[in-house]
């Protein structure tokens, strides 16, 4: 089996689509709320009412529906508050009333992001199930936060293996929560509150997207890692990587 690295994972037609979290609310049914089990309205008005500038970076935030959903009613609720909200996703497939709402929009990878703030909330939902180096992007989400933002973000540990297919989440859940990250495995859900400067083991070898459909019931992708605990590197270290796909990426520019 060939892995791809991250450039070439970018131009996958399994990552580079234009359905991935596009209807998506603020609340309700198919919401942040319900997928992150977490308030992000009520956080975020919290902290506006203690006097304080908020900033909230959502991570493959699809067309930012639900950015311009939260700015819309803390405005209702707060005036012009002091609130940034950015959102970043791989593809533009922004909404007009998300940019007329004052969002933030930042097109690219997650490894390319560079902030120029920290902030008090960085969120992923469902995002990570189509990154290649999947705990590299959570390593760089909560080196974002603020000394006391929090973390938020759906993962999928069965997505995560050791070269030669073994499953890596056990392993992964454990450095994690040594560190400072909570794995929630009933609702497949990691989180942090305060910021977190991660060193984990794991080092990335590539990514499958043929992995198939995961807990969503979307295809996903299955992300490889060099064992620490395997004394030496294994015969898979001399694999090939695939690579990229041109006609994807013209049709990436179509699209």
């Amino acid at each position: 089996m060939g892995l791809l690295g991250d450039d070439e994972l970018d131009d996958s037609p399994v990552v580079a689509n234009c359905s991935m979290n596009r209807e998506r609310e603020i609340t309700g049914t198919n919401s942040y709320t319900r997928d992150l089990h977490f308030d992000v309205l009520g956080f975020l008005s919290q902290r506006l009412r203690e006097g304080r500038e908020v900033a909230w970076l959502d991570l493959c935030c699809g067309s930012g529906r639900a950015l311009a959903q939260a700015l819309e009613r803390l405005r209702a609720e707060h005036g012009e508050p002091a609130l940034r909200v950015d959102g970043l996703d791989l593809v533009d497939a922004f909404r007009p009333e998300v940019r007329r709402a004052g969002v933030g929009l930042h097109v690219g990878p997650i490894r390319g992001f560079e902030p120029t703030l920290r902030y008090d909330l960085v969120t992923c939902v469902h995002g990570l199930h189509y990154v290649g180096d999947k705990l590299r992007a959570v390593e760089l989400a909560c080196s974002w936060l603020a000394p006391d933002g929090v973390f938020r973000a759906s993962l999928d540990l069965r997505n995560l293996r050791f070269e030669g297919g073994k499953p890596a989440g056990r392993a992964v859940a454990k450095a994690l929560r040594e560190q400072g990250v909570a794995y929630d495995s009933k609702r497949r859900l990691l989180s942090a509150d305060g910021r977190v400067e991660l060193a984990l083991p794991f080092v990335f070898r590539g990514a499958d997207d043929q992995a198939g459909p995961n807990s969503t019931g979307q295809p996903a992708v299955n992300s490889y890692y060099r064992n620490p605990a395997s004394p030496t590197p294994s015969p898979s270290d001399t694999r090939s990587i695939r690579c990229g796909h041109p006609d994807l990426k013209q049709q990436r520019r179509s699209e």
